[in-house]
């Protein structure tokens, strides 16, 4: 179990690392699912993890699942592990930026 104090720590960190919004999410999800013949539904667009950090977005802290905090961290964790704050991102790295915007964190938004 997760205790208040640190429970409000996880839910600033998440929202500070999760720069997109629910809406920027779903059509990212949408977009990055979809090929030249066909799209997604769209509540079932993406990744496992690009979908529950969309569930988590349109959540109040109080609904909180242990689940949801499990995911909260694995999000925390990746995108501290794939930015350098140092160094600013480049466009050509797409490949990364594109992993880490299925989770919701756009790194070329300020």
């Amino acid at each position: 179990m997760t205790d208040a104090l640190e429970l409000d720590a996880l839910w600033e960190d998440f929202h500070r690392v999760v720069n997109m919004t629910s809406q920027e999410l779903a059509a990212w999800l949408r977009v990055a699912d979809a090929d030249e013949t066909t799209e997604p539904l769209p509540d079932q667009a993406g990744p496992p993890t690009g979908q529950h950090v969309l569930a988590i977005l349109q959540k109040r802290r109080t609904d909180l699942t242990d689940d949801d905090i499990r995911v909260m961290y694995t999000v925390v964790d990746t995108v501290a592990a794939q930015t350098d704050p140092e160094n600013e991102p480049e466009a050509e790295d797409s490949d990364r930026r594109h992993r880490l915007m299925t989770i919701g964190h756009d790194p070329l938004k300020p």
